[in-house]
């Protein structure tokens, strides 16, 4: 847990680990209270009994900020877990068939491609030739074309059927996820 931490919260300099000699200091409310010479800008911190923070290192002089940097860092992780709550991780899941596979086993590959796809995940459809298979890829481009005609109103296809070494490959992606990428174009 502790490393997770490490990661959210940026590192910033506090108090004794600020380096510089002189700082641009900002109180707690985003108030500008000058330009001032480093002890004095600790002083006024723990007159306060706040934390004084470095946000800005890279300005001349640096930006130096009085919080309270625990309540401060609780609240950045805070966000930062909230963050990642509400994204969405897309998988590229695989479905393997074979060229001579039987219709009741096409199906059954059918309805799985199709949970995947209702799931949000994309779906890379592959058929594997082995051998001599390989000398008819015709069979595989109709299998992967009979797959897209049965899935059509789920899946878009994101990836033309093509060769893979011994591997015929498209990837299919979920409808609803195309039609909200094509909103968020059009409002933007």
């Amino acid at each position: 847990m502790k490393e997770v931490n490490k990661d959210i919260v940026k590192k910033l300099r506090v108090n004794e680990r600020i380096i510089a000699k002189e700082v641009r200091l900002v109180g707690e409310k985003g108030e500008q209270l000058g330009i001032m010479p480093l002890y004095q800008a600790r002083e006024i911190a723990r007159k306060r009994n706040l934390d004084l923070v470095e946000v800005a290192v890279t300005s001349v002089p640096p930006v130096c900020r009085l919080l309270d940097y625990g309540k401060y860092k609780y609240e950045q992780t805070k966000k930062e877990r909230e963050a990642r709550r509400s994204q969405k991780v897309s998988l590229l899941r695989e479905v393997r068939l074979r060229p001579r596979i039987d219709n009741h086993d096409f199906e059954a590959k059918t309805r799985l491609v199709r949970k995947l796809l209702d799931g949000g995940d994309k779906v890379k459809v592959s058929v594997m030739f082995r051998g001599r298979e390989i000398t008819h890829p015709e069979i595989g481009w109709r299998l992967l074309q009979r797959m897209t005609e049965s899935l059509k109103e789920v899946a878009s296809l994101e990836r033309q059927p093509g060769m893979d070494g011994t591997r015929m490959v498209m990837i299919l992606s979920p409808v609803a996820a195309q039609k909200t990428k094509l909103r968020k174009a059009e409002g933007s």
